[in-house]
């Protein structure tokens, strides 16, 4: 499932967490009470609009009386800390941007509830057929959810004209100075003195440390 949604949208964007666990899920996920036909199926967004569909779809279906046929909206977020200023800010990033996790059973009226909400897009499948979550993908996911309250991803921020210590690679210990930055891709381009002379070196967020002081 992560080939299928990665790279899809933009930046994730701050998002308060949306019917989270608060341990992974140690058995077989389970339907709501009365119909064991439900199953969870993504539906892709508007980037940026995720919670808006969340809402119009809560509340579509109370509008249709389809309780009994759709169940629970997720946007799945996980905790992201951020280190801005020598200062830690911990807050919620969703981890799918652009894609909507809901729980239904699928007929011709839930598919065209859903596909007609306004700002979705369609579904994830192949073709016109929409492809439910197997278990182990939907266990994935809660598990990713949950484990990120425990153990927030570090997520430092670099800006250009910022002094950095390469850690790994064949500059090792060099130190140089931000010229670009590329969040989506969580890329530095770093200007390091070689030979008297101020060389581009392209290193991932993982490959410096920033220069204190």
């Amino acid at each position: 499932m992560e080939d299928i949604l990665k790279n899809e949208g933009g930046e994730p964007e701050d998002t308060p967490e949306i019917g989270a666990p608060t341990t992974p899920a140690a058995s077989e996920p389970q339907p709501p009470p009365g119909n064991p036909r439900m199953k969870w199926y993504i539906i892709h967004a508007y980037s940026g609009f995720e919670r808006k569909v969340r809402e119009s779809l809560e509340s579509r279906i109370r509008a249709f009386g389809l309780e009994g046929r759709m169940g629970r909206v997720l946007i799945p977020t996980e905790s992201v800390t951020e280190i801005r200023n020598g200062k830690k800010y911990t807050r919620e990033s969703m981890f799918y941007p652009g894609y909507v996790l809901v729980e239904m059973d699928m007929d011709d009226e839930v598919w065209h509830m859903v596909k007609s909400t306004p700002r979705v897009t369609g579904f994830v499948g192949t073709g016109q057929q929409p492809t439910p979550l197997s278990d182990e993908e939907v266990r994935q996911i809660v598990y990713r959810v949950a484990d990120s309250k425990e153990k927030p991803k570090l997520k430092i921020k670099y800006e250009k004209n910022e002094s950095v210590r390469i850690t790994e690679g064949p500059f090792a210990t060099f130190t140089g100075v931000v010229d670009e930055v590329n969040e989506d891709r969580e890329t530095l381009k770093v200007m390091v003195t070689i030979f008297g002379r101020s060389t581009p070196v392209e290193l991932e967020f993982g490959q410096v440390e920033k220069v204190l002081g």
